[in-house]
């Protein structure tokens, strides 16, 4: 085998997708990735790079200027991406679930207006659902609009928000009381609003304001911030999908999505770790001999080359499902688990086979060893995953007695 994660039965134009990407992570990416992570700097050209391939619109239907590809294609670009730089792919990330989301969910208006000029990234998406007291309890959001003649008034603070200084668009979640009387289920009564603004720091627009970066142990150059909105008001047709009540739904939609995604960063950072690990282990000599035939390594580079496998496997399979239309939150919530849970151990034990080095910023090992934490909060704690995994598995296993 050439290397781990093959992926089998993909067409030419998805090898043609997979080889140009891989080749830009290469000499665009992996060279300056450690250095930029370091500064926490945003990786404005590598992002410029991206956006020549047409990354940006690698889901978007041709129709409007992108180029139509499955999710199994975005993934497996996502899995390169961030086998370089796992923060480059959160910048994508969030942008490609305001735009799936808009074309699962929006009008033809609002797919017209905005995924041509996503498709060229030209605009820039980002999603807000959490809040600071909020975590996983999707259904304690507290965030409000209030429906005042042909718009509505956002107010309330949001947080964790990825690309919230550099978006220029964002899908937030908030309750919309307005027609859904007191009692209805908390899901029933949100909605989710197409909140356009400019790019940067403070008020960003009249009711809107992004305090700043968020200082965070990795996941750094990508921006994470707070957005706190003050008599925001917004136009009825900026409702998305035209309809209130149905944000919750569009969410999960759009978060399923991106839990194929989280599964495909896992896999990219643990490919990454485990090549720094296998080549170190050949490097490195003690007791006369590379540490790479001393049995204990060669165990630990079995162990971690198959989770490797194991979890691509896993996340080929959720997003082949879900681009066969089926339902797909058992596979990705599965998926996202699994990578998530062993893209943590493989980093740690490439981190444990270069000793003492492994310690030191010096070596690449140690930026994946700050950034893979962030994977096991990122789209739903395992806890959240196992919570979904097992009530969907009593679904398909109903006992019949």
């Amino acid at each position: 085998m050439a290397r781990l994660a093959q992926t089998h039965g993909l067409t030419d134009v998805q090898q043609e997708i997979l080889s140009t990407v891989r080749d830009f992570v290469d000499k665009e990416i992996i060279p300056v990735a450690t250095e930029l992570e370091h500064r926490d700097e945003y990786p404005q050209q590598i992002v410029d790079g991206l956006k020549e391939l047409g990354v940006f619109g690698l889901m978007i239907p041709e129709e409007y200027g992108g180029l139509g590809e499955s999710l199994l294609t975005y993934a497996l670009c996502v899995e390169e991406i961030a086998r370089g730089w796992m923060s480059v792919s959160g910048i994508i990330n969030t942008h490609f679930i305001v735009a799936y989301m808009l074309k699962q969910h929006g009008t033809q208006e609002q797919k017209d207006y905005f995924l041509p000029r996503m498709a060229a990234g030209e605009t820039r998406g980002a999603f807000s659902m959490s809040e600071p007291g909020l975590g996983s309890d999707v259904s304690a959001i507290t965030s409000k609009a209030v429906k005042d003649g042909d718009e509505y008034v956002l107010n309330g603070q949001k947080m964790w928000l990825t690309n919230g200084g550099t978006s220029t668009l964002v899908a937030v979640l908030v309750r919309s009381d307005e027609g859904h009387p007191e009692g209805t289920a908390p899901h029933k009564s949100m909605t989710t609003f197409l909140v356009e603004k400019e790019p940067g720091f403070g008020e960003v627009r009249p009711g809107l304001t992004i305090p700043g970066k968020i200082e965070k142990m990795g996941y750094k150059g990508v921006d994470t911030t707070e957005l706190v909105m003050d008599g925001l008001r917004i136009p009825a047709n900026r409702v998305l999908g035209g309809v209130t009540g149905r944000g919750f739904y569009q969410m999960m939609d759009g978060v399923e999505v991106g839990r194929v995604n989280v599964a495909a960063r896992g896999c990219g950072v643990a490919q990454r770790a485990f090549e720094l690990g296998v080549q170190y282990a050949q490097q490195r000599h003690t007791f006369g001999k590379p540490i790479a035939q001393h049995q204990a390594i060669q165990f630990k580079l079995a162990e971690m080359a198959t989770k490797v496998e194991a979890a691509h496997a896993m996340m080929v399979n959720a997003a082949r499902k879900k681009d066969s239309g089926e339902r797909n939150d058992l596979e990705a919530g599965m998926a996202k688990y699994l990578a998530s849970e062993y893209c943590k151990e493989v980093v740690e034990d490439a981190f444990r086979i270069h000793g003492g080095y492994g310690f030191s910023k010096e070596y690449e090992i140690e930026r994946l060893y700050r950034e893979a934490p962030m994977l096991l909060i990122g789209e739903g704690t395992a806890e959240i995953q196992k919570m979904i995994i097992g009530r969907r598995l009593l679904e398909e296993y109903r006992f019949q007695g």
